[in-house]
């Protein structure tokens, strides 16, 4: 019989490894091997090489904790386990409102592909990404075993044309587009590697969908393994056929897979390519979108947020409150977009600085609660120092975190006060009324 007040444990292996995928393999696929070959040239795939065995480490810190702390707050609540409720909260809060500004990029980055290779306007754009987000909201309305499987279908079809578009470069792969190896010099690889770092991030956000796995142990740790593993090699394989066709130097950095896949289709291969697209950011809103509503829930049933998110469905069990503020913010930042109030550059930097202080929370909380495993303890630690490497480089971005913290005691103190407020008597109050109270 089904619980009416809580989640439902609907999701299996397949679906668990489908939303890492997604989560982890965003828009960044399409554009980052051709930006890292132009910085470092062919040295930018020993940078890959690094990336691809260090994502191992990075996904495994999440996964165990999701194991053994299974809980729709995810990085919220292994942070409040570790370092108490008022910091999980906070660390919630940072997850929470990386996605109002993340889901919309991500949409108009899948949607500006598609409109690319049609020749439509920011009007199409615009449409466009409001589907990619409605489809992302309404199958987390549905439930999680539900999204769990379009995102099987998505992650599917990704996978066929990166495979395909690798398949597609063999031909056109020759030895001198390797030479000179290092044309730029040896630390431009290191430089490739800091900009590849944003590729393997997304790991966290599935670990909010834990309490809604079937087997948590199961789906966490091995389903986190298996994703790492197909996602280094995707990655991998298209950066080396970046940097064996030259890709990025004839049809540009930004646009290289859109010309590996164009030289055997023709025209088709563009409409192919923004297809793609669309699937990749599509896979991804599914999960940030399912992650997000997951730690609204959460937090507001610990009294953290406003009451009504933790509004379940009473069809689905799913948290429609927390959805339909999604929606809302959803709405206001693609008006903002669409009246040239703030451009997709200035978006995406919002949500940098408050994502990866979510990772940091996860692993210093992952650094204590794991110390029965070394293992455990050892990647957390390598995941911590990767992480808060990159902080400093947020630049700007981070007053966004900075205004949620403020925003976050605000509301603690508001709340408070009127907890303080009910009970304390009014003026002239009997005393018995007042011990009553007490």
């Amino acid at each position: 019989m089904k619980k009416m007040n809580s989640l439902q444990r609907n999701i299996g292996m397949p679906q668990a490894i489908a939303l890492y995928i997604g989560a982890v393999l965003g828009s960044g696929v399409l554009i980052v091997p051709g930006l890292a070959a132009e910085i470092a040239g062919p040295a930018s795939l020993l940078a890959w090489g690094f990336m691809t065995l260090l994502i191992l480490p990075l996904a495994l810190s999440m996964g165990l904790l999701s194991a053994k702390y299974p809980n729709a707050g995810g990085v919220s609540h292994f942070v409040t386990l570790a370092f108490g409720p008022r910091a999980g909260a906070l660390a919630g809060w940072f997850f929470l409102m990386s996605v109002p500004v993340g889901g919309p990029v991500a949409a108009l980055t899948g949607a500006g592909y598609m409109s690319a290779a049609m020749g439509w306007g920011d009007n199409a754009r615009i449409a466009m990404a409001a589907a990619m987000l409605g489809v992302g909201l309404v199958t987390n309305w549905i439930g999680m075993q539900m999204a769990g499987k379009v995102q099987i279908a998505v992650v599917i079809a990704i996978v066929a044309v990166l495979v395909f578009s690798f398949a597609a470069a063999l031909p056109r792969m020759e030895a001198v587009h390797f030479t000179p190896f290092a044309p730029h010099g040896w630390m431009s690889a290191l430089q490739a590697a800091a900009i590849l770092f944003w590729c393997f991030i997304g790991w966290e956000a599935v670990s909010h969908l834990s309490e809604e796995f079937k087997d948590p142990q199961r789906a966490a740790v091995k389903g986190v393994a298996v994703a790492a593993i197909i996602v280094g090699i995707l990655y991998f394989l298209s950066a080396l056929a970046t940097v064996g066709t030259q890709s990025y130097l004839r049809g540009g950095a930004d646009s290289s897979l859109v010309w590996i896949i164009s030289q055997p289709l023709g025209s088709w291969g563009g409409f192919i390519a923004g297809l793609t697209g669309l699937f990749i950011c599509t896979a991804t809103i599914i999960a940030y979108a399912g992650a997000a509503s997951r730690v609204a829930y959460a937090l507001a049933r610990q009294g953290y947020a406003p009451k009504w998110m933790s509004r379940l469905s009473s069809r689905y069990q799913t948290p429609t409150g927390a959805i339909g503020f999604l929606l809302i913010c959803f709405a206001a930042v693609l008006f903002l977009y669409g009246s040239g109030l703030l451009s997709i550059t200035t978006l995406i930097q919002f949500p940098n600085a408050t994502f990866i202080l979510t990772y940091i929370g996860g692993c210093a909380a992952g650094i204590r609660l794991l110390k029965g495993s070394r293992l455990g303890v050892a990647i957390s630690w390598i995941s911590f120092a990767a992480t808060a490497a990159v902080f400093p480089f947020t630049g700007w971005a981070i007053g966004y975190p900075l205004l949620i913290t403020a925003l976050f005691f605000l509301i603690v103190h508001t709340a408070a006060s009127r907890k303080n407020a009910h009970q304390e008597p009014a003026p002239g109050e009997p005393q018995e009324v007042k011990q009553k109270a007490l």
